[in-house]
């Protein structure tokens, strides 16, 4: 079985800022640089390594990948956040509230969380599926949350896009419970090891 890791860029000035940030992009923090070399010291001290590494075209995404691990990786547009239209770079307090559903399809010419959710699962499912895919790391937006419905995070066993099942080995269950909890600590989301 294949184990996935997917994180979240590290902290932005949009984020400092609480600007909402889809399909337009802000550089990471000192912050944000500090969390990718943390997450990037985890994997190196639990003996993580990855055959195949993946991003979201987004600058922080390929940037916080970067300060991670230093080996090849592709970036792939279908890994990108949610296109939020016209509230692009607008103050988060415009946000609607949870969940968004087509909101942001209907009012803002941007893309609903369905839309989103299939984009998702297929890239990821896409990229799974691949041969010799053993250990992938994925860097990605806030989008991820909406695997979460895919992937069962407590890492048992998951099925997405009926391509490919992963299992999470009791080891590997502890070092994403690891991480979540070093991470947590850092403001940071984190869905890993699935």
């Amino acid at each position: 079985m294949a184990d996935l890791y997917m994180m979240r860029h590290g902290q932005t000035l949009f984020n400092l800022r609480h600007m909402i940030q889809g399909w337009c992009d802000a550089p990471l923090t000192e912050l944000g640089i500090g969390q990718a070399r943390v997450a990037g010291e985890y994997f190196k001290n639990k003996g993580i390594t990855f055959d195949h590494a993946y991003s979201s075209t987004a600058e922080r995404a390929c940037d916080t990948l970067e300060l991670v691990c230093d080996m090849p990786y592709e970036r792939v547009k279908g890994l990108k956040e949610m296109n939020f239209g016209k509230y692009e770079g607008q103050s988060e307090a415009m946000n609607p509230p949870l969940p968004y559903l087509d909101f942001f399809k209907k009012y803002a010419g941007g893309e609903s969380q369905d839309e989103v959710q299939e984009r998702m699962v297929k890239t990821v499912g896409e990229i799974m599926a691949q041969e010799g895919h053993e250990s992938v790391l994925i860097v990605t937006l806030a989008a991820i949350r909406e695997l979460a419905g895919f992937l069962d995070a407590d890492g048992v066993e998951g099925i997405l896009n009926e391509l490919v099942s992963y299992e999470l080995s009791d080891e590997k269950a502890e070092q994403v419970s690891a991480m979540r909890k070093a991470l947590q600590q850092l403001d940071w989301d984190f869905l890993g090891g699935v």
